[in-house]
Order: structure tokens, then sequence, then C-alpha cells
């Protein structure tokens, strides 16, 4: 009985000791991963490589260097290594198509950082999400609304549907509409605008910002007010604009626009 129980307590122990090692081959190999993804961001970063390519890079990175980690775990508890990636390679058949979205996401993701029709840093729409690309993920293209809501939209989203870049040429139009009232001259609101949007700040001189007759209806002449400038600046320049034609028609002294009823008599 008691060299029965000495066998099991020298089992325990070196089951316990094996664990341990392994436990501790995961943590090192862990580090050592971080390790060799945050140099590869370094090195990367040196040769000013893409933000968005850096982020993709590392990714695939972690993931193999993941995949070997396990391997090598698996091998140092004596598991056939080689028979596991048979068996991996069978599981992976078989959820395939449980994973297809997911494989989907991985697939559209290279596009995406092949063809570059967005990078980390961008103003777009695309998955019917706006806002700043903060990350291009393996999977995941993580967006950053103007709200400062972060949301995350599946690679395959954004490459199957229209994707709006705004941050692809070095300014955008911002559009706004001006009321005028009946009997207001609209060559004289024009006159007046055009060289006051051209001083709002981060607005560009070419092109030069726009102020046209746009239309009419019932209570006057509506101005089309459209200067230029960087997505960067665009809400900035919106508000400022607004504000502008407010102090631009009140500085005027023009009547405010009111609705023009047709009179009707009965006969």
């Amino acid at each position: 009985m008691d060299m029965d129980w000495a066998t099991i307590s020298a089992a325990i122990t070196a089951v316990g000791l094996k664990l341990a090692a392994g436990f501790a081959l995961y943590m090192v190999g862990r580090w050592l991963i971080s390790f060799a993804v945050s140099l590869l961001g370094k090195v990367l970063t040196s040769r000013n490589f893409d933000p968005t390519l850096q982020r993709y890079i590392a990714s695939i990175l972690s993931v193999l260097l993941n995949i070997v980690l396990v391997v090598a775990i698996l091998g140092f508890f004596g598991i056939e290594t080689t028979s596991f990636a048979a068996l991996l390679a069978g599981v992976g058949l078989a959820v395939g198509a449980a994973w297809s979205g997911l494989l989907g996401n991985f697939a559209a993701g290279a596009f995406l950082v092949i063809f570059r029709p967005y990078k980390v840093g961008d103003y777009v729409t695309g998955g019917g999400v706006e806002g700043t690309v903060t990350e291009v993920g393996l999977f995941n293209t993580i967006i950053t609304s103007p709200d400062n809501v972060q949301t995350i939209v599946g690679n395959s989203k954004m490459s199957g549907e229209v994707i709006r870049n705004f941050s692809a040429h070095p300014y955008r139009r911002v559009d706004r509409t001006a009321q005028l009232a009946f009997g207001v001259d609209a060559l004289d609101a024009i006159a007046r605008l055009k060289p006051a949007l051209a001083a709002i700040p981060n607005v560009v001189s070419d092109p030069a910002p726009d102020v046209e007759i746009l239309d009419f209806n019932e209570r006057g002449t509506v101005l089309a007010v459209r200067p230029y400038c960087h997505t960067d600046h665009y809400w900035q320049v919106y508000f400022d604009t607004n504000k502008l034609i407010a102090a631009t028609f009140g500085k005027a002294g023009y009547a405010a626009p009111f609705l023009v009823q047709e009179n009707k008599t009965a006969k």
C-alpha cells in the first residue's frame, strides 16, 4: 500500500511539474510573441511603413506565432504534432462552412490592404457606418464616429458595399443654403458673402467659395453657399459658415424671410 501511494505521489508530482513547465512555456512564449510583434512594429515604423499595413502584418504574425506556440506546447506534453496538424486540417474543413463569413472577412481584409480604398486616419462611409478609420484588422475594420463611438465592421461588409473616402482628396465642399426674403437683392447678398467666406479659418482659396442663386420658393430667393476645406476642418467650417450667414444678413439689415400665402377670395 505504501509502495502504491509512493508511486501515485511520484506520478502526481511528475504531472504537476509537467503542467507547471507547460504553463511556464506558455507564459514565456506569449511574452516572446508580444516582444516580436512589438519589435516588428518598431522596425516598420522606422522604415515609414503605412500604419494600416503595419497593423495588418502584426495581426498575421501574432496569429501565426500563437499557432506555433500551441503546437510546441502539445509537443512538449508528448502529443504527436503531425497527427494534430492532420486533425486540425480535418476540423478546419468541417467548420469551414460555419466560418465562411470569418474567412470571407479575412480575404476581404487582404484585398483592402492591397487595393487601399482607405487607410488608418481616413474619414469614410462604408458598411452603413461613417467616421474615422482607426484600425484595419485581419477580419474587421474599426471606425470611430464623429460622436466618439467605436464601431466594428466586418471587412467583407466594407468591401462589398459602396465606400466613400472623404480624405482621398485635399479638400471637400461644404454645402449650405441661405434663404432670402422677397425684395432682398440676391446679388448684394452674394457680394457680401463671398469675401466673408474666404476669411473663415481653414477655408481654402483654390477653389474659391461659391455663392450662387440656387432656387426660388414661397419665401424668396435661395442661395447656395459652398466653401471648400480639408475634411479634418469640415464641421468647423460648416458651423462657422452658418454663423457667418446669420451675422452678414443681420448686419446688412435684410428682412427676415416669411411665407407668402396666396389670397383666396370667395367669388
